[in-house]
């Protein structure tokens, strides 16, 4: 499915007070990225008999319809400048973002409150583009000002040092630092040493961070990592990582559940030369 005209970053909408806030954070990528941005509502009907039915489905349509404009107009509101445009698609939320993802350079999505929630549902639509997509995907959260580094969390898989890129062209354009963090369970000893091992080579994989500052960070994983993100402009992973989880790794999913500032997971993507396009292996585990 093609969408003429494909824009640069798109943002999926459903209706809810989480999709808005992907709209605001969306519209400010589109302009720091001078780019377009699209706003995407995929809209499904269950019943196939257009006769009894026909009345319920032209209200259903508008109010699908009505979902597109009210996040135009939060995009516009609180983005003056940006070039929005919005579309209604007919068909299932995931297939339609995750073909989208093929042409796109961003997708944002809200986390539609998944912090409230007792597990990821495996039909989630968040989990299932982030965990799938073609492209790096964008989750927003909450209102929290733009302030801080960015932090690129590091497990030493070849799809860390993809995300590793990824924030390296990010500081450059946002003109901010990059902390490369990796956490071990263990302080001291070899679980240490390997840590070290780890940052290091991430920054020789990297030459255009040499300059980063490192932090080997001691503790469960997912917790320091949530804990670290508390002071971060936004966090940098993967989906995935040495454990070979077919959706998220176990830290990923805490960081999507969790994390305190917009997290981007990292894919390649079709939509700019420096990546790579199709899905890879990427960095969830983030622990040695």
């Amino acid at each position: 499915m093609q969408i003429p005209g494909s824009p640069s970053v798109i943002v999926g909408v459903s209706g809810t007070a989480a999709g808005l806030a992907a709209v605001r954070l969306a519209a400010r990528e589109a302009v720091a990225r001078g780019r377009e941005l699209r706003v995407v509502h995929a809209f499904t009907w269950p019943s196939h008999d257009p006769g009894a039915a026909s009345l319920e489905y032209a209200a259903a349509r508008r109010g699908a319809a009505r979902v597109v404009e009210q996040a135009l107009t939060a995009a516009r509101r609180s983005t003056p400048g940006v070039h929005v445009s919005g579309v209604l698609v007919d068909g299932l939320a995931v297939r339609v973002l995750l073909q989208l993802s093929r042409s796109v350079e961003l997708v944002v999505l809200g986390d539609d409150e998944l912090a409230a929630a007792a597990r990821l549902p495996l039909d989630s639509v968040l989990l299932q583009v982030v965990s799938r997509a073609w492209c790096p995907v964008m989750v927003a959260r909450g209102l929290r000002p733009p302030v801080g580094p960015l932090v690129a969390a590091v497990d030493g898989s070849p799809a860390s040092r993809l995300a590793l890129r990824y924030a390296a062209a990010e500081a450059r354009r946002r003109e901010v630092g990059v902390e490369v963090v990796h956490v071990v369970e263990r302080a001291g000893g070899d679980a240490e040493k390997a840590g070290h091992r780890v940052l290091a080579d991430a920054l020789t994989a990297v030459p255009e961070l040499r300059g980063a500052r490192t932090r080997l960070l001691t503790g469960d994983p997912a917790n320091t990592l949530i804990r670290a993100s508390r002071h971060a402009r936004m966090v940098i992973v993967g989906p995935r990582g040495q454990d070979g989880a077919t959706l998220l790794g176990p830290v990923a999913q805490q960081l999507l559940r969790r994390c305190a500032c917009p997290t981007v997971f990292v894919h390649g993507t079709t939509a700019d030369d420096g990546w790579s396009a199709g899905t890879v292996p990427s960095a969830g585990a983030l622990a040695t």
